[in-house]
């Protein structure tokens, strides 16, 4: 497999990349790790003459604390992710299912940013990012950022609510108030998540103040799981029925399709099981953070 030819262009500034990305339009793609996109050219499912690398614009770099938030810029690694102190320390849940993402090699190479543009289905940032409450901020050439909720920057498999010549800048995770879990969990196959559930736990006494859950890889886009959540808030800690209910209210809401990870039936029975285990991981994760 050899790629097509194309011209590489790497902008200084997020303006450049948009002035690139209005002169070349539909012939331009962003190149921002390109662990997908070289593939998809390589395979010949898709061609662009002009590919514009981000990775060198300063401003999509770095991670930081700011005002109750992590603020991760898009052209972060995985790798820089799950080494980073600032997230071992504030975030290390965070960190835990970087960790997992793909193999090192991908990890050393893919990006944040460039993993939710691509938006692939079976993928476990958006899932994780989704329970925690993340938005995505954008912007083009000088025009003020603006912030969508990963719930709805991802449209569906591919889609994003990106606009045209349009970049992601950065993601920026709501950090945990004390008294709250996290854990994610996945199944995969060839390194591909089939099922991924991320939990969110704040505790309040022996009961469950708030909870979200979060599915992902079964269907066209991760979800939350609203109906789970709302039954699931102010439940005892010991209500197993509560407990089995929410998993099989993530199971319908996840709306599971047929692929060649397995049947719907098998991947709602994966969320069923997931959701028990990350919740039990989130609910152990928050006491110890009480």
């Amino acid at each position: 497999m050899t790629l097509p030819p194309f011209e590489l262009h790497r902008p200084r500034t997020v303006e450049q990349a948009t002035e690139l990305l209005e002169r070349h339009g539909e012939d331009a793609a962003v190149h921002c790790g390109g662990t997908e996109l070289l593939l998809l050219l390589k395979l010949g499912y898709a061609a662009f003459g002009h590919l514009v690398d981000v990775k060198g614009i300063g401003e999509l770099r770095g991670i930081r604390a700011e005002n109750g938030e992590l603020v991760v810029g898009s052209a972060v690694t995985h790798r820089e992710l799950e080494r980073s102190p600032l997230v071992l320390e504030r975030l290390p849940a965070l960190a835990r299912m970087e960790r997992r993402v793909a193999n090192v090699r991908v990890r050393s190479v893919g990006t944040l940013g460039g993993n939710l543009c691509f938006a692939d289905p079976h993928s476990d940032p958006a899932t994780f990012l989704l329970a925690l409450g993340a938005t995505v901020e954008c912007r083009a050439g000088g025009a003020p950022p603006r912030r969508v909720p990963v719930g709805d920057f991802v449209l569906g498999p591919y889609r994003t609510a990106l606009r045209p010549a349009e970049l992601v800048t950065a993601v920026r995770i709501p950090l945990p108030v004390p008294g709250s879990g996290i854990a994610h969990a996945k199944l995969s196959f060839h390194e591909r998540p089939a099922a991924t559930v991320s939990v969110l736990v704040r505790l309040g006494g022996d009961a469950v103040a708030e909870a979200r859950v979060a599915v992902g890889s079964v269907g066209a886009r991760p979800v939350r799981a609203a109906q789970a959540e709302t039954l699931l808030a102010g439940a005892p800690l010991s209500a197993q029925d509560a407990l089995g209910r929410a998993a099989e209210l993530a199971a319908e809401a996840s709306e599971p399709v047929d692929d060649a990870n397995g049947s719907a039936d098998y991947k709602a029975q994966l969320v069923r099981v997931l959701v028990r285990r990350t919740f039990a991981q989130a609910v152990a994760d928050a006491a110890g953070h009480g």
